[in-house]
């Protein structure tokens, strides 16, 4: 006999049960930021830190090749894209990037409201476009919203794709042999000036220097053969881009 069988031990009650596993967080929207100057970056960056818990912008370009690399490396969820850049446009960007990863969304942010870039960018591809006056909680509800499959615009833009898509598919804005001569940027500073801009505002608006903003009017001048701001103001006025 070896003795008796060892008794059935008891259970330990008292041991803390393991708490089940919760919910996962919600995963941030990933904002790749596209435009040539830096000092904007950092500002967009730095406001979507402070109002947008949800959005995380995880790389900048400053460029086209910049920003075509920079879209296939992050693959993010939303690009925020200048229409303006050195060696192109939005619009390349987008022949670039979009038919290639059509999973990204992208959201022009430009200082021009000018109906020719807001059409060429959305014809490419893009899913809304918004103004620099924008604010930065008003910024971060456009991105949420084209994230989601909303379309969005600054409220004067909507009229020029309405103009050139409702009524009229596939119809492009007037052609003006005269304007075609101009540069984006030119167009941008042009625009400004008609506004009543001093070179000053003009320089600060746009990120550039007053120098710069002199060579551009001069330009203008040159190829439009004008003599001044006030007949350049007329000659924009005319052709609608004030």
């Amino acid at each position: 006999m070896t003795g008796a069988e060892p008794a059935d031990q008891p259970v330990d009650t008292t041991a803390p049960a393991v708490d089940a596993p919760g919910p996962e967080a919600p995963r941030r929207i990933r904002v790749y930021l596209v435009d040539d100057h830096a000092l904007f970056r950092s500002g967009v960056r730095a406001e979507l830190d402070t109002v947008a818990d949800d959005v995380e912008v995880i790389g900048e370009a400053g460029s086209v090749a910049e920003a075509v690399a920079g879209a296939r490396h992050y693959q993010p969820d939303v690009v925020l894209l200048d229409v303006h850049l050195p060696d192109g446009g939005g619009a390349e960007v987008l022949r670039l990037v979009h038919k290639e990863l059509p999973e990204i969304v992208f959201l022009a942010l430009s200082v021009s409201d000018a109906a020719e870039d807001v059409i060429a960018v959305i014809r490419a591809g893009a899913r809304g476009y918004v103004t620099k006056t924008i604010s930065g909680r008003e910024l971060a509800d456009a991105v949420r919203r084209v994230r989601d499959g909303d379309a969005v615009f600054s409220p004067r833009l909507a009229g020029f794709v309405l103009d050139a898509f409702s009524d009229r598919p596939g119809a492009a804005p007037p052609v003006d042999p005269e304007l075609d001569l101009l540069t984006p940027r030119e167009r941008d500073v042009l625009r400004l000036l008609a506004r009543g801009y001093a070179y000053k505002e003009i320089a600060a608006e746009l990120f550039i220097s007053i120098k710069t903003v002199e060579t551009h009017v001069s330009s203008v001048l040159r190829k439009t053969q004008l003599s001044n701001r006030h007949e350049l103001s007329r000659w924009a006025s005319d052709r609608r881009l004030v």
